[in-house]
């Protein structure tokens, strides 16, 4: 598991202490031990194309928070969207209509203004990482179109790095307010305020570090 979906983690359960906590992972062994102990967390190990683990996975669930992205060496086939499709699927049959995902600048949106940074990193990743961008795109497609009737918002972000800041600006590429960089604090504090504020229902953010 990710840094950014261990500290999706660490955020919920800060906020929502409360609540119960499921994680999905394709190793159980990358979670740590202090989260995999803990009363209201449950983790169980699963594949993305392993419908029924999914499905035993989201039962009684309210919200689903995806952090999903590609990793080195992405398969062609668009794995990441297709799981999107059996998990927008699932969502219908067990009644759950909130989804906040994972996206990137490569998710284009009608929002979007001009930006020559942004548009060259689209291209650069586009050309190096087919595979991957190929998938991203397909994602923003796929929610957006499959999961039309959901309370779906993907949060795109720019650059991750590491810095401890928690502020973000929230807005749209081009728009003169956004930036390419992001922390991974920031990136989980505002999915999980995103949860209650539900301020971008339907919308496809591009948050950065303010």
């Amino acid at each position: 598991m990710r840094p950014s979906g261990i500290l999706l983690i660490r955020y919920a359960l800060k906020k929502f202490d409360t609540c119960e906590l499921v994680l999905y992972a394709r190793s159980i062994d990358k979670i740590p031990n202090d989260l995999k102990s803990n009363p209201t967390v449950t983790a169980i190990q699963g594949q993305l194309t392993d419908k029924d683990a999914l499905a035993k996975a989201m039962n009684g669930a309210d919200i689903v928070l995806s952090a999903l992205g590609p990793g080195p060496s992405h398969p062609y086939n668009t794995p990441l969207a297709n799981a999107y499709l059996d998990i927008i699927d699932i969502m219908r049959q067990q009644g759950i209509n909130r989804l906040i995902c994972l996206g990137t600048p490569s998710i284009q949106d009608p929002t979007d203004g001009f930006s020559f940074v942004v548009s060259l990193m689209r291209n650069v990743v586009a050309i190096a990482a087919r595979p991957a961008y190929k998938d991203l795109v397909a994602i923003g497609n796929t929610v957006r179109t499959q999961g039309a009737d959901l309370e779906w918002t993907i949060v795109r972000v720019p650059i991750l790095t590491n810095q401890e800041s928690e502020s973000v600006v929230a807005g749209y590429v081009g728009d003169g307010r956004t930036n390419m960089w992001l922390s991974r604090a920031g990136y989980a504090k505002f999915v999980i305020d995103e949860i209650e504020k539900k301020d971008w229902v339907r919308k496809a953010p591009l948050i950065c570090t303010a």
